[in-house]
């Protein structure tokens, strides 16, 4: 599989659920959570020409002239919605495409902003071929990385292929 944004998004929230998804393994479908975070995506969007935008194996939320935008639907990991953003925003430019990157958060539990604004550096350039590479390896690793054992684990989607 091809390194996309969800993968990166995906690593930094947990590599067990990175693996598993990277080695074909979907069970978003039947999360509620995903559910929900998909309806709300669709409702903000669906009449934005500037929405839902393909370029090679990304899908972009919104890009416009000065901005590419991310929406989540909680705050609850900012950290891998970043780096997410961010290699959009790695591959956009590679297209010369040059924006600011923007996460909108619908849900906001753990900070007051409906907005966290992002931008690409050199720095961040190289630590994204670092994390591609990385996320190439642990794909082709023969062992599922371990349980995190952590609160979020409650509310994700590989819940059940973790712990039933």
């Amino acid at each position: 599989m091809e390194v996309n944004g969800t993968l990166i998004n995906y690593y930094f929230h947990c590599q067990r659920q990175c693996y598993l998804h990277g080695n074909r393994l979907n069970l978003e479908d039947e999360s509620e959570n995903v559910k929900i975070g998909k309806a709300l995506h669709e409702e903000k969007y669906k009449d934005d020409k500037s929405s839902e935008i393909a370029i090679d194996n990304i899908r972009l939320d919104k890009l416009t002239t000065k901005y590419l935008t991310e929406t989540k639907k909680s705050d609850a990991d900012l950290v891998a919605a970043k780096w997410q953003l961010l290699y959009y925003l790695k591959v956009l430019k590679s297209k010369g495409i040059i924006r600011k990157g923007r996460i909108q958060v619908i849900e906001k539990n753990k900070q007051n902003k409906s907005y966290i604004e992002v931008e690409l550096t050199e720095a961040e350039e190289k630590e994204l071929d670092k994390i591609v590479i990385k996320i190439k390896e642990l794909l082709e690793n023969d062992q599922i990385p371990p349980i995190l054992n952590e609160s979020k684990c409650k509310k994700c989607a590989y819940y059940a292929y973790c712990y039933i």
